[in-house]
């Protein structure tokens, strides 16, 4: 029985050792809210003031490639093409590379779009690989190495960039030649049809206009979302380009480049849609993604980090405190288990156990709303009446419970299967 009952404390300590740390992790997004009305008045007049710097003669502007990588999405291929030619820029000086890995009828599509374009005037390649070597990554790699220009705007294939987008865009870089990249916000071509869209609509207008805008405004680490922003080719070679050993290249380049030096720049007042997935499942392989490829860069970038001379520790501890939340999951799935486990073998320590279950669960549902209003307020001007909002954030608490119970099946599937080479799970677009 002692020993039972030493085994109970142990796993009751580890589910409060789990309570508190996903009551830190979540509290961030708290500290965040707090430090964006700190930071906003002078960050938008920063940014009020880089978009305000004149741009050179067209006779003196820099080549810009757009590169738009694809993968078996014929739906939006035609319409993501023509719109990187729609985009104002001298045509002289405006590439377009498709970077095409598709396996079905979308790679005809591709090159009969590339050959139309090009019969118009503009400098359009398809550029088709017979193997998915290193995923979007290794697309974006090979793509440079064939062609000597500086700037790449990159755009998933379902967005649909303003035409004025490089004549805004690329202001910024003349005013800090230094910058890494330019990122501009995402919109959204389908936010309300359906209560999933309605619900990612939400949560990305938190993140980005709450977590990624603050960033950039405190000086923080501003990873680059993957799309709708501009890179110049000498911050990726300092990172060490793109790779794909990762299913999220655009975080790791963005941390090797940072702990370079290389800063960048977030941009709220530029809006670029694109399609959310539409359907529970197709969000879930994306979700599931974006959460394996945070992982597999925070533990290749931990070490980097701290072994940096060059950071300052402030800095250090907000690259640290944002690449812990990729331990959200893992911590969460510990403290029940370990919850369980302690109850199962103390019964006495029920009350104890709920009483912690519930204070965390309640400080997060605080946070969590807090940041989800202050998103949807600052983008959207709050058009979500409180009392409808009410009912997205219970549909993203059921979202969060549904990634966290389908990670917790992959992870228990693979401890009883051989380990399997990363894949990039490519969420497909239906052209909406």
């Amino acid at each position: 029985m002692a020993i039972l009952a030493t085994f109970a404390l142990l796993f009751a300590a580890l589910f409060a050792v789990c309570c508190l740390l996903l009551a830190a992790f979540i509290g961030s997004l708290l500290y965040m809210v707090v430090l964006h009305h700190r930071l906003k008045e002078a960050g938008l007049r920063r940014e009020e003031m880089l978009l305000s710097t004149p741009l050179p003669a067209d006779a003196d502007l820099p080549h810009v490639v757009v590169q738009i990588p694809s993968f078996n999405e014929g739906a939006v291929v035609r319409r993501g093409a023509e719109s990187a030619a729609a985009l104002d820029w001298p045509r002289d000086k405006l590439h377009i590379q498709l970077l095409d890995d598709s396996t079905d009828e979308t790679a005809e599509m591709v090159r009969q779009v590339a050959a139309e374009l090009r019969a118009r005037g503009f400098d359009v390649v398809a550029l088709q690989r017979t193997d998915r070597s290193g995923y979007k990554g290794g697309a974006l790699h090979e793509a440079m190495q064939k062609t000597p220009h500086d700037f790449f705007a990159i755009f998933d294939v379902d967005y649909i960039p303003p035409t004025d987008f490089l004549r805004v865009c690329m202001r910024p870089f003349f005013a800090e030649p230094k910058t890494a990249f330019v990122q501009a916000r995402f919109d959204f071509l389908n936010p309300h049809e359906n209560a999933l869209t309605e619900m990612q609509m939400v949560t990305l207008d938190a993140h980005l206009g709450i977590e990624q805008a603050t960033r950039c405004w405190a000086g923080h680490p501003l990873p680059f979302n993957g799309t709708c922003g501009i890179w110049q080719r000498a911050a990726i070679d300092a990172g060490g380009g793109w790779k794909g050993d990762t299913v999220t290249e655009d975080l790791d380049l963005t941390y090797r480049g940072w702990v370079k030096g290389w800063r960048a720049l977030f941009l709220t007042s530029v809006g670029v849609p694109g399609e959310l997935p539409a359907d529970t499942k197709t969000w879930l392989r994306q979700q599931q993604r974006w959460q394996d490829g945070f992982r597999h860069v925070s533990m290749r970038m931990f070490p980097e980090i701290l072994k940096s001379r060059d950071i300052t520790p402030s800095a250090k501890l907000a690259a640290l405190l944002h690449l812990c939340m990729a331990l959200n999951q893992p911590v969460l799935l510990v403290g029940v288990a370990s919850g369980i486990l302690a109850g199962l073998l103390a019964p006495s320590l029920v009350p104890l156990l709920l009483t912690l279950f519930v204070i965390t669960v309640a400080w997060v549902l605080v946070c969590a709303t807090t940041f989800l209003r202050a998103g949807h307020n600052f983008i959207r001007g709050g058009e979500i009446p409180p009392l409808e909002f009410g009912v997205v954030l219970m549909r993203f608490v059921g979202g969060q419970i549904a990634t966290v119970v389908r990670s917790f099946g992959v992870h228990f599937r693979k401890m009883f299967s051989k380990p399997k080479p990363v894949v990039f799970d490519r969420t497909p677009k239906r052209g909406n």
